[in-house]
């Protein structure tokens, strides 16, 4: 999420697996990959980047996991959708038994999320939200892979369910003002989810407010 495309994608698109795999792995090389900003294990995310960056980020950075099981070469997604299935298998066949387990559901999620396969990734977290709808950190992840596939009002309107559970969650109110920004180039909507994870949410730690509060001046600065 933290790179401005040049091309963003249209209510119920589809990406191209270039263009998805290209903002996938720019997002991790910048640390700002929506849903992951404030949570406790992670560290503050650095300002967004130039939308030229995005090439060279696919050319040089790769998820360490990803490259190692590969040998030290780039992955295809296929390959990494093989890779996937793979590590998924053993949870699949435990769904098949109970497949109404949610904790399984998202561990399968959360496979198919971290090597890219957003689309496969969306359809465990949807099932999981199914069993447990008020569950607002797997909603916001499901968000998250909505928006990489392409779906950005899909993905807008998983987090305005997610505020209606908790109008004070932070990655909800993060990411709703990175998708406007980004992906509707909605820099007023932006704004107004931003400011209100400020207000609701005073506990959280100096760089953390820094960062959004960096993230509202580059709004501003651009219009």
């Amino acid at each position: 999420m933290a790179n401005e495309l040049t091309t963003q994608p249209t209510a119920g698109s589809s990406w191209q697996a270039k263009q998805v795999y290209a903002m996938a792995v720019v997002c991790l090389v910048v640390g700002l990959a929506i849903g992951y900003l404030f949570r406790g294990s992670q560290s503050p995310a650095a300002p967004p980047q130039p939308a030229a960056n995005a090439q060279a980020a696919q050319t040089n950075a790769q998820p360490s996991a990803a490259a190692g099981a590969m040998g030290g070469h780039m992955p295809s997604l296929e390959e990494m959708k093989q890779m996937a299935d793979k590590k998924a298998a053993p949870l699949l066949e435990k769904l098949k038994r109970d497949p109404n387990n949610s904790d399984l559901l998202i561990q399968v999620g959360n496979i198919y999320k971290s090597t890219h396969q957003f689309k496969e990734a969306a359809s465990y977290y949807d099932k999981a939200l199914q069993i447990d709808p008020k569950n607002v950190a797997i909603r916001t992840e499901m968000a998250s892979c909505l928006y990489y596939n392409g779906d950005v009002d899909g993905a807008i309107s998983q987090l305005q369910q997610s505020l209606r559970v908790d109008p004070k969650d932070a990655n909800s109110l993060f990411n709703l003002g990175m998708i406007k920004w980004q992906g509707k180039q909605d820099s007023k909507g932006a704004l107004a989810a931003w400011r209100q994870l400020l207000k609701s949410n005073p506990q959280l730690s100096a760089e953390r407010k820094a960062t959004v509060q960096k993230l509202m001046a580059d709004v501003q600065m651009s219009h």
